[in-house]
C-alpha cells in the first residue's frame, strides 16, 4: 500500500483523507456526534437556499469569522450546542476541497487520527492519498502536522512518499507540534477572532472514533 501527501489537489481514485485541522475536519467529526449528516457546500447562497427548503442548522465561516445570519460558525466547540438531522456547513477551505476528490473521501484530524487511518487501510486497494486543505491554496503547517499524525498510524503497513515521510518525522515531538500550531497564522487568526478554545480543542488526539465519509454530496459517519 502506497501513501502520498498532497496540498489541495487530489489525484487518487482510491482512498483520500482530507485534512483541515483548523477547523473543518474537526468540526465535521464533532458534528456527527449530534447530527445524522453534514452537507458541505462551497457558496453561502447555496447554504441559505438549502436551509430555506427544510429545517436544518446552518454553520459557516469566511476568513475564520462566523457568517452573519448563520446559526453558528465553523466551530467544533460551538457546534456541540446544536443537534438535529442535517447540518449545512460552508467553510473557506475544507468543504471546497471535498468536492474535488476523485476517490473515496474520508475526513481526518487530530481528534480521529488513528480511527481514520485504520478505516483508510480497510477501504483502500493500493493507494491512500492524504490531502492537506491548506489556506486559500497556500501551505498550512497545522494540516501538514495533522497529516503526519494520521500517517504515523499507516507507516508500518504502507510505503510512504517523501512528503508523507517528512510529515511523520515532523511529528516526533508532540510538544513542538502543538507549539508550532499555536504559532501558525491560522491559529493566530482564530485566537484574534475569539476562538482560542477551538484551537485547543482541535489539538486533542484520538478523542473520537468517528470517521466521516463523503459520498454523493453528503457526509455521514462510520465507526
Amino acid at each position: 500500500m502506497d501513501v502520498s501527501l498532497t496540498l489541495e489537489n487530489s489525484y487518487s481514485e482510491d482512498v483520500c483523507i482530507m485534512v483541515d485541522v483548523l477547523r473543518a475536519s474537526t468540526t465535521i467529526t464533532v458534528a456527527l456526534e449530534k447530527f445524522s449528516e453534514v452537507i458541505p457546500v462551497t457558496e453561502l447562497e447555496e447554504a441559505l437556499n438549502l436551509a430555506s427548503q427544510k429545517e436544518v442548522v446552518v454553520a459557516g465561516e469566511r476568513g475564520g469569522a462566523t457568517v452573519k445570519g448563520f446559526d453558528t460558525g465553523n466551530s467544533p466547540v460551538e457546534i456541540q450546542r446544536f443537534c438535529g438531522e442535517t447540518l449545512i456547513l460552508t467553510t473557506s477551505n475544507g468543504t471546497r476541497i471535498l468536492g474535488s476528490m476523485k476517490g473515496t473521501p474520508l475526513i481526518g484530524s487530530f481528534i480521529n487520527a488513528e480511527s481514520v487511518a485504520l478505516k483508510a487501510l480497510e477501504l483502500a486497494q493500493d493507494h491512500i492519498e492524504v490531502v492537506m486543505a491548506g489556506v486559500n491554496g497556500r501551505f498550512a503547517i497545522e494540516d501538514f502536522l495533522g497529516a503526519g499524525i494520521i500517517i504515523s498510524h499507516l507507516q508500518r503497513s504502507c510505503t510512504l512518499d517523501e512528503m508523507a515521510l517528512a510529515s511523520v518525522l515532523a511529528c516526533q515531538d508532540i510538544g513542538k507540534v502543538e507549539k508550532s500550531i499555536y504559532k501558525s497564522l491560522s491559529a493566530a487568526n482564530l485566537c484574534e477572532l475569539g476562538f482560542k478554545k477551538d484551537v485547543e480543542f482541535c489539538l486533542q488526539q484520538d478523542i473520537s472514533e468517528l470517521v466521516p465519509v463523503y459520498q454523493d454530496g453528503i457526509i455521514r459517519s462510520q465507526m
